[in-house]
Order: structure tokens, then C-alpha cells, then sequence
């Protein structure tokens, strides 16, 4: 029997829950880089005169969603490992407040990002 089994369980589904995530925020950057790219191609395709400027936030929106998204893999790999040996250790140590106020931050940033990018097309 494996001690604390559960505990290492529960550490890995959490750290497969990142994983997602952060596949997630890859996947949904490298769309949102080609959408902008597709909406470029028939934009020049079905204008014969000169085509307005259009804005690069669409490919660097993508680019910081897939840096993002590679960040918040790294740093849940890293917070898996030190979580597993925190939880094979036999000291006691007291929970640390800063990783839920950064993740809350993160997200925060995250959704701001995603409602300033939705809002450039509804004005």
C-alpha cells in the first residue's frame, strides 16, 4: 500500500487539471492567431482598393496566450513536484496564501485580457 495515496492522487489530478489548462490557453491562442490571419487573407481577397489598416492585436493576443499558457505549465510542473515532496515529508509546514492570491491574479488578468479583446470588435 502506498502512504498518503490520496493525497498523492489528488495532487496529480490537480496537476493534470493545469496541464489542461494550460493546453487549453496554447490551443485557443494558436486560434485565435490564425482567425486573425484568416480574417487578414479575406479582407485583401475581397478588396480591390486599398485595405484599411488592421489592428495586430489579434496575432499578438495569440502569441501572449500560448507564452501564457507555456508559463502556467512550467510553474504547475514545478508546483506539482514541490507539492509531492511536501506531501512525502513527515514536517509539518503551515499553507502559504501567496499561490491562490497569484493564481487569482492570473486569471483575473486573463479574463480582463479576453473582455478588452472582445470589446474592440463591439465598438
Amino acid at each position: 500500500m502506498i502512504t498518503r495515496y490520496s493525497d498523492l492522487a489528488a495532487n496529480e489530478r490537480t496537476y493534470l487539471a493545469w496541464i489542461r489548462t494550460s493546453l487549453a490557453l496554447i490551443a485557443f491562442g494558436f486560434l485565435l492567431e490564425r482567425f486573425d490571419l484568416l480574417v487578414r487573407y479575406f479582407a485583401k481577397s475581397m478588396v480591390q482598393e486599398k485595405i484599411p489598416s488592421i489592428s495586430p492585436l489579434g496575432r499578438e493576443a495569440g502569441i501572449i496566450l500560448v507564452v501564457l499558457g507555456l508559463v502556467i505549465m512550467v510553474l504547475s510542473s514545478i508546483r506539482f513536484t514541490v507539492t509531492t515532496h511536501r506531501i512525502r515529508s513527515e514536517s509539518q509546514e503551515i499553507y502559504s496564501f501567496k499561490s491562490v492570491l497569484l493564481t487569482g491574479v492570473v486569471f483575473i488578468l486573463l479574463a480582463l485580457f479576453v473582455l478588452l479583446y472582445i470589446s474592440r470588435f463591439l465598438f
